[in-house]
């Protein structure tokens, strides 16, 4: 299984997905920095989380424009898997590639903490590992981890089962509409999340739940 982590001037968790990659394929992802044009073939490409550019602008919103985002797109119809981690999830929502928008959070700070995530469908390759309703700790780790999008847009997530995990709903570290903590796209093979499951693979960093994530995504790009 061929994965690849795309790499942007203030990633700060590329090597955490490239660990937990290596681990659940049995091989180290390319990494890929955002200079680049095109896309070797893979069967997974995963934008990690950090503080591209800085987070200057909006979150993510100047590496939605980097050069690596239009082969990005071109994967992304042809079916290829992409997960889009935290800042991830920002580049994806700012490409357009995911709908709605990363806010500040709502008590206006940065949380560093584990949240209890809710699975909402294992009908997704991402999600394949887990039961639907199942109950995770998983650690986040962000200052604009806010999901809004608006009700029109919302009522169609939830009715085509796209909305992938929500917070607990007594543990909502940002004030996310409907306690949205990740999406897919309409065609199931695009994952957007603010919670961090590379950081959640290894005993020694206090919990393994993301491990099913990665070990799902190795049967579903196996079958």
């Amino acid at each position: 299984m061929r994965s690849a982590v795309i790499v942007f001037p203030g990633s700060n968790c590329d090597r955490d997905a490239q660990v937990a990659l290596n681990a659940a394929f049995g091989r180290p992802p390319t990494m890929i920095w955002h200079g680049e044009a095109t896309l070797p073939p893979h069967d997974l490409i995963v934008l990690p989380g950090g503080f591209s550019y800085g987070d200057y602008l909006r979150s993510g919103a100047m590496a939605a424009q980097s050069p690596v985002l239009r082969a990005l797109r071109d994967e992304v119809e042809r079916g290829v898997l992409v997960l889009g981690i935290c800042n991830g999830f920002q580049v994806l929502t700012e490409a357009g590639i995911l709908p709605g928008v990363l806010m500040r959070n709502a008590a206006l700070k940065f949380v560093c903490r584990d949240v209890e995530l809710i699975v909402e469908t294992s009908a997704s390759p991402f999600t394949r590992g887990y039961e639907a309703g199942q109950v995770l700790t998983i650690p986040v780790a962000h200052h604009d981890g806010n999901y809004f999008a608006d009700a029109a847009t919302l009522d169609r997530l939830e009715g085509e089962g796209r909305i992938a995990f929500r917070y607990a709903s007594d543990d909502n570290p940002n004030g996310s509409a409907r306690n949205i903590a990740g999406i897919l796209n309409d065609r199931g093979n695009v994952l957007g999340m603010m919670p961090h499951p590379e950081r959640a693979v290894d005993p020694l960093h206090c919990g393994t739940d993301g491990r099913a994530m990665f070990a799902g995504l190795m049967e579903a790009l196996a079958a």
